[in-house]
């Protein structure tokens, strides 16, 4: 992709992205401002709830101080022995007051002894001592007022439930301790008052506390004593602010979190509570957010599938847009490397001929010149024919048309003997590093052409690296899966790569670096050959070629050549006889061209062969046809005439099977025919020991296949 593509890919990312934070963002906005306003709301019901409990209990309250008043008033004047003998009476009017008020469980008027004078329980009134209670002692040394004691268990004989006490000291003239009036209040009272104000509201909370913490009722209800710590948040915001606000805080009764308010009754030592638990506010507020989730989210994920559906799309369509660039990139480079290899083959197929001819004539004249000064300027004749043959062998490389004898090598081992090829064509401040694995990597490959290749490779990496560096070749297996980037290659590989440390190559240059003679190097110093003889090795050994490379970085080519399931064989040196055989046997030779036709006359001649020339396939069948007998076919693979060589080579196996046939040319275009089984090829130009150890070759293996049928 290119950089527009990136960037409209970018951009579809950033709009998906924006498309999820930003109602994530609006989200959690709406969250927190919801849940202000849930515990706002929560707020203000907490604080109507106490005040109803703060008006409620000062009623309560300022009921309780007149029926005390009231039973002051009663007594006003009477001893405590006036008292007892009007018990009847006064126990009467104490249980009218009493069941007039709900809230009220008892009414005691104790003498200053702690026994009890009258009561509205019980007549006659028991002689039980209660002057260890807290509602009595309070007031024998001073005046406390309305005194609330906490919360008591009735004391027998006396029946009913748990109780508080308001209590009040008698009055007396000179300010002498006389006793207390006192009345008991049930806690469950003000509990069922408690929970039918809160029961519309979840997790609701009321108590009534006194100053220093200890709880006279709640709710919910505990059947236990229950004190208010002073160190709590709630102790010591009620210290802090009597008269009202908010905390939270967690119960150490029940382990319960809630939001609390309070309010003082006005003078009294007296708090009431209301609250709510945190868990009901946050619940309230989750419902209230349901709405929002219910239609955000399936909303949010629609938006984010049809973009992300639009990104796919769209990266899809880059990808295959890239792909076709790719494919019709690779279609151009592949079809104009095709035409300059079928040029270069074209070239290279008539310029093996010339030195075909160049090569026997020297070879003619060497054997038949006595003058060293002559012989020493056929050998630089013969030096420069073989440069030429070298370089028709690069460009046949390059186009695929040369005639490659490949065998089945373990390349990880072969690479490992590169060391020694490798050393005396590069310097000496140029390390050699190889890394290839411990197991058999094989490969069916033309040897020689696979060093070829490797040592081009070096030389270029050599050159790239005028200060030194290192050349490191790996080999490892691989996959390939049809990319575009290996030529659509599939199945098991191995990969050869040859990597330096050098300047690297421009992007622009990397296009046109496989083609014949283009070279970065300066006049003289390349032929721009070697490059294509690497490419063409890859590409005819069933194959291809990578580079990568970045200025000042340095570069790697990769060869990947197809994995062999045969076993690796073993190289074995081939010595070859240059003698002349005497009698050698009978050659048919079937050449079109006179000149290359005498080279090889001579030629096989001069190894011992009676020499027969015909200039078509059809005249050689001819021949063949009307009884000639020959040992041998010796035939050019292009000739006119409507057949080749290699129809030729076909329809002798065909008719005579025992007749063994050898084909030479220096353009290998035909060949991308089939040939027979065993079929020997010479390439174009060869010298006397090259022919002679081809025919031999070729003649032994029809003699032996003729013996074994």
């Amino acid at each position: 992709m290119d950089n527009s593509q990136f960037s409209a890919i970018r951009l579809l990312r950033l709009a998906m992205l924006a498309a999820l934070v930003l109602p994530v963002i609006l989200f959690l906005f709406l969250a927190v401002t919801n849940y202000r306003h849930t515990q706002y709301v929560a707020d203000q019901r907490i604080e109507r709830t106490a005040n109803v409990l703060h008006e409620h209990g000062l009623k309560v309250f300022e009921t309780v101080e007149r029926a005390i008043a009231e039973t002051n008033e009663i007594v006003r004047g009477m001893s405590d022995d006036d008292i007892r003998a009007n018990e009847k009476q006064l126990h009467e009017r104490l249980r009218a007051m009493v069941e007039s008020l709900p809230q009220l469980k008892s009414l005691w008027i104790f003498g200053s002894d702690g026994r009890a004078l009258v009561s509205s329980l019980a007549y006659p009134n028991p002689n039980v001592d209660f002057s260890d209670r807290d509602y009595f002692r309070a007031h024998i040394d001073k005046d406390a007022g309305l005194f609330f004691g906490r919360v008591l268990r009735p004391r027998e004989p006396y029946p009913g439930g748990d109780f508080f006490s308001v209590s009040r000291r008698r009055p007396s003239d000179d300010g002498s301790f006389r006793g207390v009036v006192q009345i008991s209040l049930r806690p469950e009272y003000f509990e069922q008052f408690y929970a039918k104000l809160q029961s519309a509201y979840p997790g609701g909370y009321a108590a009534m506390v006194r100053e220093d913490g200890a709880v006279l009722a709640r709710f919910p209800v505990l059947n236990q004593d229950v004190t208010i710590r002073s160190a709590s948040p709630l102790g010591d915001s009620m210290r802090a602010h009597p008269s009202g606000g908010f905390v939270e805080q967690q119960s150490v009764v029940d382990q319960i979190d809630r939001r609390l308010s309070w309010q003082k009754l006005s003078d009294l030592p007296v708090f009431v509570l209301a609250g709510t638990e945190t868990k009901a506010i946050r619940s309230e507020w989750l419902s209230s957010m349901a709405g929002y989730v219910l239609f955000g989210i399936p909303a949010t994920a629609v938006l984010l599938g049809v973009m992300g559906m639009a990104l796919e799309r769209t990266r899809r369509l880059y990808v295959e847009q890239g792909r076709r660039v790719a494919a019709e990139g690779a279609l151009r480079q592949a079809q104009r490397m095709e035409a300059i290899g079928q040029l270069t083959g074209g070239v290279a197929h008539d310029f093996n001929n010339i030195l075909m001819i160049v090569k026997g004539n020297v070879h003619r004249l060497r054997r038949d010149l006595d003058d060293a000064k002559l012989i020493r300027k056929l050998d630089m004749i013969d030096t420069a024919a073989q440069r030429g043959e070298t370089l028709t062998r690069q460009l046949l490389a390059f186009s695929r048309r040369q005639n490659l004898t490949p065998s089945v090598i373990d390349l990880a081992q072969r690479v490992r003997e590169f060391r020694s090829l490798l050393a005396p064509s590069l310097r000496g401040d140029i390390e050699i590093r190889i890394d290839v694995p411990s197991t058999i990597t094989a490969v069916r490959v033309d040897v020689s052409e696979l060093e070829l290749a490797v040592l081009n490779l070096a030389v270029n990496a050599r050159d790239a690296m005028p200060n030194g560096g290192t050349i490191e070749i790996g080999v490892r297996p691989v996959t390939l899966r049809g990319e575009v980037a290996y030529d659509k290659l599939q199945g098991e590989f191995v990969a050869l790569s040859v990597a330096d440390t050098g300047s690297g190559i421009a992007p622009d240059v990397i296009a046109r670096i496989f083609e014949p003679f283009f070279t970065t190097k300066e006049v003289g110093k390349g032929t721009g050959l070697g490059l294509s003889q690497v490419y063409g090795f890859a590409k005819q050994s069933g194959g291809t070629v990578t580079v990568w490379s970045r200025i000042g970085v340095g570069t790697t080519f990769t060869l990947y050549l197809p994995r062999s399931r045969e076993v690796p064989q073993r190289s074995a040196p081939v010595r070859a006889d240059d003698a002349a055989t005497e009698e050698a046997g009978s050659v048919l030779v079937v050449e079109d061209n006179t000149e290359v036709a005498d080279i090889a006359t001579a030629l096989l001649n001069e190894l011992g062969y009676r020499v027969t020339r015909v200039g078509s396939a059809l005249a050689a069948l001819d021949l063949l046809r009307d009884g000639e007998r020959f040992d041998l076919v010796f035939s050019d693979v292009v000739m006119p005439g409507g057949m080749n060589g290699v129809e030729l080579a076909h329809a002798i196996r065909k008719d005579y099977p025992d007749l063994p046939v050898v084909l030479t040319t220096g353009y290998f275009n035909a060949l991308d025919k089939p040939l027979p089984r065993g079929l020997p090829v010479l390439r174009k130009p060869y010298d006397i020991a090259e022919l002679k150890k081809t025919l031999q070759t070729a003649m032994s293996r029809t003699g032996s296949a003729a013996a074994t049928g």
